[in-house]
């Protein structure tokens, strides 16, 4: 039942059967553990002797067949806390690794959920001025989790990030309380306008988006990145020309 969330905590598919076994059956010999589990004698043994150095069973010597328990599931709670240490130790280290890969100029492609995360991501990275042409309420798109957007939002606004949005019109429609939820000042395009493109600008940064819809960028879309400083400038000259020839809202 827990076993593929036990495995993502680092144990292998055995250890987490076994463990997961032996939650179920409290104190049980090999024997009875291979039964419950499903698996091996041997693999049985070997996968004890792991999860006995992880500290999640223990060991009842006894005549015969030893006895085995699990430990409080408490203790799983600790070893995730223990590769947050560790990851917390060479994070640094990984970071300076990955700015140096950020050349001057570059091209690269984002798909899907996963990659619009990863566009937001950049967004909060870059910690600059964002400009938004044609945007559709795109941050609350269904799939994108809801603590995901919170963090964001919070890693925004410790930056002091600001935002100028042109507005898709369509949003106003559809979704008008997005318009205040995004935050920062904003126009709308008129009707005649509306279409399935969208382009952000930020930092050396610009990035574009095709046959979106309002509020949801679905699953498989194509986010296309460039990362270029004269290209971002000439982006936000003509940002700013439609930014000064729009109406502002009331």
């Amino acid at each position: 039942m827990y076993e593929k969330t036990l495995e993502s905590l680092g144990l292998s598919p055995n250890e987490a059967k076994i463990y997961e076994s032996l939650i179920d059956l409290g104190k049980a010999p090999v024997s009875k553990i291979a039964v419950k589990s499903n698996t091996h004698r041997r693999n049985v043994y070997d996968a004890l002797a792991r999860l006995l150095e992880k500290g999640l069973v223990f060991q009842i010597f006894q005549k015969g067949e030893h006895i085995y328990e699990a430990v409080n599931p408490d203790k799983l709670s600790e070893l995730l806390q223990e590769k947050r240490k560790q990851l917390d130790l060479i994070m640094p280290g990984l970071k300076n690794l990955y700015q140096k890969q950020f050349t001057e100029e570059t091209a690269f492609i984002y798909k899907g959920v996963e990659g619009f995360k990863n566009y937001m991501r950049d967004m909060a990275r870059v910690g600059k001025t964002v400009y938004f042409i044609g945007a559709k309420a795109l941050w609350f798109t269904p799939n994108v989790p809801e603590h995901f957007l919170t963090n964001f939002q919070k890693s925004m606004a410790k930056n002091k990030v600001k935002y100028y949005t042109i507005f898709d019109p369509r949003v106003k429609k559809q979704m008008p309380d997005a318009l205040a939820k995004v935050g920062g000042e904003y126009r709308i395009f008129p009707e005649k306008y509306a279409s399935p493109g969208v382009c952000d600008i930020f930092g050396d940064y610009v990035v574009t988006f095709n046959s979106v819809d309002v509020g949801n960028f679905g699953d498989s879309g194509t986010i296309f990145v460039m990362k270029n400083k004269k290209l971002a400038e000439n982006f936000r000259l003509w940002f700013q020309f439609m930014w000064d020839h729009l109406p502002e809202e009331k």
